[in-house]
């Protein structure tokens, strides 16, 4: 199934990418590696995890204190958000 990165969650990964960088050379390159084996994993079966209160599914990275919260909209699969887990729950969800 086709996968989308809408700008924010782009912008999210970009930015968790480069925090890993500057904390230690290469990994940055190991984050994006784990989110985008993730990405082939939701990719496969997208419907696998539950679907969450406000409408979206999330899957939580393992090494990495990050999850993906995604849609499915017209069978593609929509990245929401690269959200940090000690963020505010939902900060990305429009009111």
């Amino acid at each position: 199934m086709q996968v989308t990165f809408p700008s924010p969650a782009r912008e999210e990964l970009a930015d968790a990418a480069l925090y890993y960088e500057h904390q230690q050379p290469g990994l940055g390159f190991e984050f994006m590696e784990e989110v985008d084996a993730f990405v082939q994993i939701i990719a496969i079966a997208p419907e696998q995890p539950r679907m969450r209160r406000r409408g979206y599914r999330s899957v939580n990275l393992k090494r990495f204190p990050y999850y993906i919260a995604y849609s499915i909209e017209a069978g593609v699969i929509v990245v929401l958000a690269i959200g940090h887990a000690a963020r505010k729950p939902e900060y990305w969800i429009t009111p």
